[in-house]
């Protein structure tokens, strides 16, 4: 999988073999896979865990009640465009009936994952909840509060660790120590407060 994935001269040669990989079980009952969304031209990439049902059936992202949560937190919080960042999950595949994915799963699927980061030209990757902080950061079940609030370097990339946009819908008490996530996340991008930045 590794070499399969190092091939891929750009995102859209990446997608195509992500849309035809069968390297594991979850490939049996997908509908479609889910590569990303937006272009990642702002230097950021947020990386969820898995897609779930409405995912697959459009083929991007976080959408529903907690892809419009992410979505006012890139662009009423950051003061970007949707469509600047990218946003994407560790596995591309939803897992049947919404299971957890296995510790396996993630490993086969960890090599488009990392090739993705490295096409996009991501300076910032922001994951998005413990399983996706934990992977990314090769740290697995381990609390999100020992990985958030703070810069880790990974290769030549940041990562900062958040939580889910699900977790926040269920516990709001979150949101404050999210946007304090989202503001480190936005000074390693050279971002100030929307309202304060010179025009383009």
């Amino acid at each position: 999988m590794r070499a399969r994935a190092a091939v891929a001269s750009d995102l859209e040669a990446l997608r195509l073999d992500v849309a035809g990989c069968t390297a594991c079980t979850l490939c049996a009952d997908r509908q479609r896979t889910v590569f990303a969304d937006g272009d990642g031209s702002a230097g950021v990439l947020f990386v969820g865990w898995a897609p779930g049902s409405l995912e697959e059936e459009q083929g991007k992202p976080f959408l529903g009640r907690s892809g419009k949560l992410l979505t006012d937190i890139i662009e009423k919080g950051m003061g970007l465009p949707r469509s600047k960042v990218m946003i994407t999950n560790v596995h591309k595949c939803r897992p049947a009936e919404d299971r957890d994915p296995t510790a396996a799963e993630a490993h086969i699927c960890s090599p488009w994952l990392e090739r993705q980061i490295e096409l996009s030209g991501a300076r910032v990757v922001v994951p998005l909840g413990e399983r996706a902080a934990g992977h990314l950061l090769r740290r697995p079940n381990t609390p999100l509060e020992s990985l958030r609030g703070q810069v880790h370097r990974v290769g030549g990339y940041k990562v900062i660790a958040t939580y889910d946009p699900a977790l926040l819908l269920e516990d709001p008490s979150k949101k404050r120590a999210c946007w304090a996530d989202i503001q480190r996340a936005m000074a390693e991008l050279g971002l100030g407060p929307p309202g304060q930045r010179s025009p383009k």
